[in-house]
């Protein structure tokens, strides 16, 4: 029995992540080289194009995924995480994530290619689009009053060793005058 009967036998014939029943085809839940049992899901067209990149992500189809967080197949929870996770600045999706229950052993299988599965990665650029990394110095640009600091941050003030705020590309940290503060991307230069 090949792994496509084998998946439109556990799915009934419906794409396991939103029950759609036309233009049904395998799709690989990375990382894995080659199509199983376990690593394989079944998908409709709408949804193995948004998966591939192909067409645009449209959060009102994932929807469904508030009925597929529960499936008792590992690789559909994975894959339903993952997209949940790309589009959790929506709002609703971090709900559902907060709901979502996974054994440790999926979760891990979730989160290994999260960047390579359609995340952003967060680019840092100064005001020069240069790109910026975890323990770089920067220039100050511009004067900035400190809020609550009780002082003005001089331009051409170095900040040595700056953290990249995360989730944020117009963010980094650093200290300046001995205080830790959140600087403005667009007001730094890489030295």
């Amino acid at each position: 029995m090949s792994v496509a009967s084998e998946l439109e036998a556990r799915s009934e014939s419906k794409c396991e992540l939103c029950q759609a029943t036309e233009n049904l085809s395998v799709y690989l839940v990375s990382p894995g080289e080659s199509e199983t049992l376990d690593n394989s899901i079944l998908v409709c067209g709408k949804c193995q194009a948004q998966l591939n990149e192909s067409e645009p992500a449209d959060p009102n189809h994932w929807r469904c995924l508030n009925d597929t967080i529960w499936s008792e197949v590992s690789a559909v929870k994975v894959q339903a995480y993952r997209v949940l996770h790309g589009l959790r600045g929506e709002g609703w999706p971090q709900d559902l994530l907060d709901m979502m229950y996974m054994e440790e052993t999926e979760l891990k299988w979730a989160q290994a290619t999260l960047m390579q599965d359609g995340e952003v990665a967060v680019v840092h650029k100064d005001s020069n689009g240069v790109t910026l990394a975890n323990g770089d110095t920067v220039v100050l640009v511009k004067d900035l009053d400190v809020k609550g600091g009780g002082f003005t941050a001089k331009r051409g003030t170095a900040v040595r060793n700056i953290s990249l705020v995360a989730d944020n590309a117009e963010q980094i940290e650093g200290k300046v005058n001995g205080q830790q503060l959140v600087l403005l991307t667009k007001f730094l230069k890489k030295s």
